[in-house]
């Protein structure tokens, strides 16, 4: 399971990196479907992977409450860095129209999948 954690950790980051989003709105769903994790459990891992440094009192309440994986925090955000790095690498060859329907389809994709989750 660790390299799954880390695989997703590079995969979120790099689009992070490309369209310029917080990882949380790529990490919770991906930790719900790959990991099973409720919503708690998948919003208190994912601002433990964002910890530092805008979520570590967020992540801290979580983790107090139980509902936080620390562990698999951390091998998403060793993922996340390099991935953020490689995206962001990746994002300056894109045209800026292109960049901007990336984004927007990222968006309409995740805000689809949530709408129509349970």
């Amino acid at each position: 399971m660790a390299w799954l954690a880390i695989l997703i950790g590079v995969v979120v980051g790099a689009v992070s990196g490309v369209v310029g989003i917080g990882g949380g709105i790529l990490f919770v769903p991906a930790l719900a479907v790959f990991f099973g994790m409720n919503q708690h459990r998948a919003q208190g891992t994912s601002l433990g992977a964002l910890l530092a440094p805008v979520g570590i009192l967020a992540f801290y309440e979580y983790y107090r409450k139980g509902n936080a994986d620390l562990r698999i925090a951390l091998l998403l955000a060793l993922g996340f860095v390099a991935g953020a790095y490689l995206g962001a690498i990746g994002a300056q060859h894109i045209p800026d129209l292109w960049l901007r329907r990336i984004f927007a389809v990222t968006l309409v994709l995740v805000g689809v999948h949530m709408w129509f989750s349970r």
